[in-house]
């Protein structure tokens, strides 16, 4: 007769790799977390710059005309988020801004939703900033 020998892992050992397992998930999601969390800080930094670059080109292009003035507005979408059919910024970002995570709130405010930033255009003075409380 022959006799077959069968290896196997004993649970111990079984019970040792989930929990290594474990602890290594519990110590690389919440780096992943803080990756998510800069990427959204990132993303509203680069289109508050471009916004901002946007209208000091507007401003530029009319003192060449000798108009000394901002533009009157940012674009002509309606309140709600950023879509290909309602676009964002079209006054001053090139084919406007089509990010959902942005909201037009007002005439002249709008909220990033990720942070719940909102922020404000002065047409006196170009100003693109966060609201202050």
């Amino acid at each position: 007769m022959f006799s077959r020998v069968h290896r196997a892992f004993t649970l111990v050992e079984l019970v040792m790799v989930i929990v290594i397992i474990g602890l290594l998930a519990a110590v690389i999601t919440p780096q992943f977390t803080d990756m998510r969390d800069d990427a959204e800080n990132a993303a509203e930094t680069a289109t508050v710059a471009a916004v901002r670059t946007g209208i000091k080109m507007v401003r530029m292009s009319n003192l060449a005309k000798n108009l000394d003035e901002f533009p009157t507005t940012l674009d002509s979408a309606a309140n709600g988020e950023a879509t290909n059919s309602n676009p964002l910024f079209t006054e001053v970002v090139e084919n406007g801004l089509t990010d959902s995570n942005w909201k037009k709130t007002g005439k002249r405010s709008y909220q990033y939703v990720p942070t719940k930033t909102t922020y404000t255009y002065s047409t006196t003075t170009g100003e693109f900033a966060p609201k202050t409380k």
